[in-house]
């Protein structure tokens, strides 16, 4: 075969191999078109959502429904049952649980800025955190804490923890983390900035909590 007939029969390959990738990728986006599309479409179906008190008045009638509403949702107080799909959640304290000493009660601000130093904490010790919240007009879901601490400037921790899904309820409730140990040593002690934020599944943040904290050499004198 002479040198002009090779290169034209290169061309014609390479003109069908780019048609044949152009056909796969214009089936590749039809198929995610129509995924999207069928994906729209379960969405729609879905129908409309309900506030809490709306499904808890439906089919009230219903023995077994009532029964299986109540299994779902736990004890609902009516009370606290809103006219609107969004829940409500305010995180009312915070307690630093240490062994041997009383606990630390912190009452959290409703704009989360704690003013000044907000606790100390002493080098080495052992100790949990405990929050109390309360959930008002519907169920939130996959309720979160997150929180970053900061030393001169650089991110030195960053930690989450799931507190769960929750009905609304007039006792408030609790949640207890898992006990840590403070760092310890003269480059741990000094003052910290730290943020600490409360989100559900959906990304809706409750809370953000902006605060300083020291640790010490020894716990303060109350």
């Amino acid at each position: 075969m002479e040198a002009g007939d090779k290169s034209g029969a290169l061309e014609t390959k390479t003109s069908e191999t780019m048609s044949a990738n152009q056909v796969a990728v214009d089936e590749s986006s039809q198929n995610a078109a129509e995924e999207e599309e069928e994906e729209v479409e379960r969405k729609i179906k879905l129908g409309p959502q309900f506030t809490l008190k709306e499904q808890l008045e439906k089919d009230k009638d219903d023995e077994s429904l009532r029964r299986w509403k109540e299994q779902l949702l736990g004890t609902v107080d009516l009370e606290n049952v809103g006219e609107t799909l969004e829940p409500e959640v305010k995180i009312l304290s915070l307690s630093i649980i240490s062994p041997g000493r009383n606990d630390i009660v912190l009452p959290i601000p409703e704009d989360g800025k704690p003013k000044g130093l907000w606790f100390s904490l002493e080098e080495g010790s052992r100790y949990k955190l405990k929050f109390s919240f309360q959930v008002s007009n519907n169920i939130v879901s996959g309720l979160r804490y997150t929180n970053t601490v900061w030393k001169t400037g650089m991110k030195v921790d960053s930690s989450k923890d799931m507190f769960g899904t929750f009905s609304p309820q007039a006792e408030p409730y609790t949640h207890e983390m898992l006990e840590e140990t403070t760092p310890s040593g003269f480059f741990a002690r000094g003052s910290y900035t730290a943020r600490s934020k409360f989100v559900d599944d959906d990304n809706k943040c409750y809370l953000e909590i902006n605060y300083t904290f020291d640790i010490r050499k020894e716990w303060p004198t109350p």
